[in-house]
């Protein structure tokens, strides 16, 4: 049986990215990268993609003058690629209603906090955990959850927890659920690539 194939927007350093590259590497995903997309030309996920040999594409949102014609463009690389699924790792860009129709519940985000606590716009990066800090809570941690029309609204897929002390700040926190992150979305892609996801009525069931 051939192997999956899957596609991964970033939109910064591409740690996830990495993570992602890494596991595969090792096996444990048994599926192959097939395509980065990139938000902007200058970021340091390209240069991870050309390290491992992985075609990428710079999909900028400013070079489209809508965004009915930016999603179009984000879906049919997909598309083009032959990626059967889609990974997004520290993307910035909330996708289109083309892209997402496409490939409903074949779309994957990992998100820095748990939902439905910090998440939807407005909430990305060290804005999530400025906020949690600022809040009081004593746990904060990542989702994996697939992607539909809103922000950070698709069905759960995983969730882990890290502490959160009374002397932590934003860059502690982040430091914290980054190395959660890395540990936790390549297992959620290996579920993916080996059909193990499966969403009913609105919540993931993961087969062992």
């Amino acid at each position: 049986m051939p192997l999956k194939r899957f596609a991964v927007f970033c939109s910064g350093g591409g740690t996830d990215f990495q993570s992602l590259i890494d596991a595969v590497r090792k096996g444990e995903i048994h599926a192959e990268i097939c395509l980065l997309i990139a938000s902007k030309p200058d970021i340091y996920a390209i240069e991870r993609a050309k390290e491992a040999g992985i075609p990428f594409k710079v999909i900028c949102k400013q070079d489209y003058a809508t965004a009915e014609e930016f999603d179009a463009a984000n879906r049919d690389a997909l598309m083009e690629s032959g990626a059967d699924f889609a990974v997004l790792a520290g993307y910035l860009n909330i996708l289109g209603p083309a892209t997402v129709g496409a490939f409903r519940d074949k779309i994957i985000n990992i998100h820095p906090a748990l939902i439905p606590s910090f998440c939807g716009m407005g909430y990305y990066g060290k804005h999530v955990h400025r906020a949690v800090c600022e809040s009081g809570v004593k746990i904060s941690g990542a989702t994996v959850h697939f992607v539909d029309e809103d922000a950070d609204t698709g069905p759960i897929i995983m969730q882990e927890t890290v502490p959160v002390t009374f002397e932590d700040t934003p860059e502690t926190v982040s430091m914290r659920v980054l190395k959660l992150e890395h540990a936790m979305l390549p297992k959620a892609v290996a579920l993916m690539a080996d059909g193990k996801l499966k969403v009913i009525e609105g919540k993931v069931q993961v087969s062992a």
